[in-house]
Formats: C-alpha cells, structure tokens, sequence
C-alpha cells in the first residue's frame, strides 16, 4: 500500500526508544504508522495480523519487546508471549502481506563468555528466560520467512537515548540525587543510540 506516493511503514512499539527514534527518520521515506500500546495488544496474534492484512504495508518493523530481564524469571509467559509469539504473528502477517519485516532482538542470545565481539554466525547460548523468549522470536522469524522472503533481524545492546527507560538515563537521574554510585562492573557492552 501507498500513501501520497510513499509506501507504507507498519511500526510495533512506535513510542518506545526504539520505535520513537524511528519513526521521524522513516517519515523522511514512508508512510510511517507508528503503533502505540492502545492501536495494537501485542499480546493477541489476531489482531497483529488483521492490522497486517487490512494496512499491507511494504515494511513492518517490530520495536515492541518483554524487556524486563529480572521479571522475565517469574513471569516467563508474558515474555514469552511477547517476544515470541507476537513476533511469530507479525512474521505470519508479513508473509502474507509481501511486507518486508525487520526484527529487533537483543545480544542477550549470547551468553557474553566470549572474548571476542559477537558475530551473526555465533551460536546463541541464552542464560535467562528473557533471552531465551528472544531467541524463540528470532527463532519463529527465520522459520516463517525463510530465505524466500525478506527480513533482518538486528541485535541491539544497551540501547540508550533521551525518550523511554535505560541505564544512561538512569544513571544520570541517580548522579543528580546521590554523592556516590555502586555500578556493577563485570558486564561489557556495546551501547547502542536508539536513534
């Protein structure tokens, strides 16, 4: 589908840290149809496919994710729920429609004992339920789209920038209200600007 000549762009979690940095940049090319919690229960594989069907955007971008990694542990349904089975429609949904789909996951498939950076080719060894339920939509992607229709999937670390929730934003908020900060020290990252 078109609209005043630019294609369309279907975009999960439209006002999240991703999908909010997103959207104005894609605007400059698509139709952008930034989805909000209210326009779209992620968590109903029905609807996520009827506003596929009805919109048959040329791109859909999945921005949504479950990203509480501790509450993941005691609540694997919902992440589950999120992660996988959402995406697994929207998947479904792309391959109907012809829509090109682009998947954010995270670098939490790995398990970081590496000593190197990761590459695609890497084998994912998940540690938590929260990993686990994003490797299972990377997973569903690849299995519904194959190679016969396309698709990215792009790996994201500690996603940082001035909208939504993250530890830049945290830290910052903290460093204003107290003398010190504890930190924990034994992670690496590869911080990653939402925009």
């Amino acid at each position: 589908m078109q609209i005043n000549d630019k294609p369309v762009c279907l975009l999960f979690g439209g006002n999240g840290q991703v999908g909010h940095a997103l959207s104005p940049w894609l605007a400059q090319d698509y139709a952008v149809h930034a989805l909000l919690r209210n326009d779209c229960d992620v968590a109903d594989g029905g609807a996520i496919k009827a506003i596929i069907a009805d919109m048959r955007p040329a791109v859909i971008i999945n921005a949504t994710a479950y990203n509480a990694v501790d509450n993941a542990e005691a609540e694997p349904e919902a992440a589950f729920a999120i992660n996988r089975d959402a995406v697994a429609a929207m998947a479904e949904g792309a391959r109907a429609a012809g829509s090109t789909f682009v998947h954010y996951s995270t670098d939490y498939v790995f398990d970081g004992r590496g000593s190197a950076p990761y590459r695609e080719s890497d084998s994912p060894n998940p540690l938590n339920a929260y990993a686990r339920s994003k490797l299972a939509g990377e997973q569903a992607v690849q299995t519904i789209l194959c190679e016969a229709h396309p698709y990215w999937i792009i790996r994201t670390s500690w996603v940082f920038g001035p909208h939504g929730h993250n530890f830049m934003r945290s830290i910052m908020r903290l460093a204003g209200e107290r003398d010190s900060l504890d930190v924990v020290d034994d992670q690496i990252g590869a911080p990653t600007a939402s925009s």
